[in-house]
């Protein structure tokens, strides 16, 4: 079924819960209290850390007052917590500071590509491309985007605080979405999350020419704040913006043993299908976050002129997939995506065990030993790591990509890596569709501003999306050829839209 016309098969569940919506933790039973000695003034009970206690000293009288005792367990508990935040503060103050190898690599770096200067001279960010019709239309482009110059950030040097504050910050208003399940070729399922704004208006309906937005998120599966906030941004616009769930991910019923592996985009060619039939006259892009770029990227190398995409743009992308798991990752990023990815995996332990070791996995201590876990060694096929990543790596067939791609890094980025090591850079200068904009400050998925918005990226994304459509339509209208029907109008032919080569030269 793999690249054909014919629309997966839909299950429709509408309204669905929210996506920003937390889950309520089942609390633990009290712990019986203490009573305090007689004499004791009244005593302050916090939260289940620190348990405190009152006790007499041997000898004193009875009216005397009571010396104050920690108990073993509540030392312990605070022993832990200052030791948390001492490494937290630790972590967050390296980050801070610059490496001093790494600083010559990515002033070199900086030096590549075409500047833009803020005005007051506080920022710079280059576009990194091959010299094209199409890149100088885009240089022109983002030279005019305000988003791109907006207020700064009061610690620009932060990138791990910069992360986290993009992981958990919600989304405001929260949306409201409207789910769709597909059934797959193998009878898996995944999910398309329409969002159609905070008001809960009916979406993801009609056939109009609205540009419909598909939304990855990260390979956990984990639908960000920042990812929502792109999403409203972008339903702001005029365009419609729906969130691609894998197998499992983000409540998706699993229906079969089987996930989805870090760069198998045989899941997502059935889901842009859909989104093709539904809306035939709509163009469509794409947005990945994160690590899961890498699906968007091995989509757009396998698919080539016929990914049924207009452009596409990745936020901090990881392009080395394998490179990436074995370096490791900041424990601020790497644990709660793991605890993610068990307590959901959690959830179907039954079905997996027929596949998988599941006390294997549930055991797992980084995201590579659960990777290994759920592809490497499965109970049918076992695979080796090499040969995983063989048919998993993103960029494996990236000179077969046929669509413009920005990719929007950080040589800030913690998660990622060094520039020098994590950016094929020789993709971006020989590849015509391949787009690099560097910022020096950023973080992972951050890219933070004050002001309405609080990210530029999603301005110079949403930025990116506007110059494509404006230079395809001028470029038709000089050569005077009927309006594409990926871009709205009548549907002619032929009816898969491929860029020109003419385009890109």
């Amino acid at each position: 079924m793999q690249g054909s016309a014919t629309c997966p098969s839909r299950f429709t569940q509408s309204p669905w819960p929210r996506l920003a919506a937390g889950h309520a933790i089942p609390g633990t039973a009290p712990r019986p209290r203490r009573s305090p000695s007689p004499g004791a003034g009244p005593s302050r009970h916090g939260p289940a850390i620190i348990a405190l206690g009152m006790r007499r000293a041997p000898g004193l009288p009875a009216g005397a007052p009571a010396a104050p005792m920690v108990s073993p367990e509540g030392l312990v508990a605070a022993t832990a917590v200052l030791a948390g935040l001492g490494l937290l503060a630790r972590r967050l103050w390296a980050g801070r500071l610059e490496e001093p190898g790494d600083q010559g690599e990515e002033e070199e770096e900086e030096e590549e590509g075409i500047p833009f200067m803020a005005e007051d001279g506080s920022g710079c960010c280059r576009l990194l491309c091959k010299p094209s019709a199409l890149a100088q239309h885009l240089v022109r482009s983002l030279g005019k985007s305000a988003g791109l110059w907006g207020g700064h950030w009061l610690w620009p040097r932060w990138p791990r605080l910069q992360m986290l504050r993009q992981l958990l910050k919600p989304p405001e208003p929260e949306p409201a979405v409207a789910r769709e399940l597909l059934q797959m070729p193998d009878s898996g399922l995944v999910a398309l999350d329409w969002l159609v704004g905070p008001w809960g208006a009916a979406g993801g309906g009609g056939g109009g020419p609205s540009p419909v937005l598909l939304l990855i998120p990260n390979a956990a599966g984990q639908v960000t704040g920042g990812l929502l906030q792109l999403g409203l941004r972008a339903l702001e616009r005029g365009f419609l913006p729906v969130v691609f769930n894998r197998r499992g991910h983000n409540g998706c019923p699993l229906t079969t043993p089987r996930l989805q592996p870090f760069g198998d985009p045989g899941d997502l060619r059935e889901a842009v299908t859909y989104l093709r039939c539904r809306h035939p006259a709509a163009p469509l892009l794409a947005v990945s976050e994160g690590s899961g770029s890498g699906l968007l990227l091995a989509y757009l190398g396998e698919s080539g002129s016929s990914s049924h995409l207009a452009a596409a743009a990745c936020l901090s992308p990881i392009f080395r997939g394998r490179d990436w798991f074995e370096a490791g990752m900041p424990w601020l990023y790497e644990w709660p995506l793991l605890l993610h990815l068990k307590r959901g995996l959690s959830r179907y332990v039954g079905s997996l065990a027929e596949a998988v070791d599941v006390a294997g996995l549930l055991g797992s201590r980084s995201l590579r030993e659960l990777e290994e876990a759920l592809f490497c060694r499965a109970k049918s096929r076992p695979t080796s790591w090499e040969a995983y990543w063989d048919r998993n790596e993103p960029l494996r067939d990236a000179d077969e990509a046929a669509v413009p791609v920005l990719c929007l890094c950080s040589a800030d980025d913690p998660v990622r890596g060094p520039p020098a090591r994590s950016l094929p850079l020789e993709l971006f200068r020989s590849s015509p569709y391949f787009f690099l904009l560097l910022t020096p400050r950023g973080g992972h998925c951050g890219f933070p501003r004050r002001g309405p918005g609080h990210c530029w990226g999603h301005e110079a994304v949403l930025e990116f999306f506007r110059a494509m459509a404006e230079f395809l339509g001028a470029e038709e209208r000089r050569k005077g050829l009927p309006w594409p029907r990926r871009w709205g109008g009548p549907a002619v032919e032929p009816p898969i839209f491929t860029w020109q080569r003419s385009y890109t030269r």
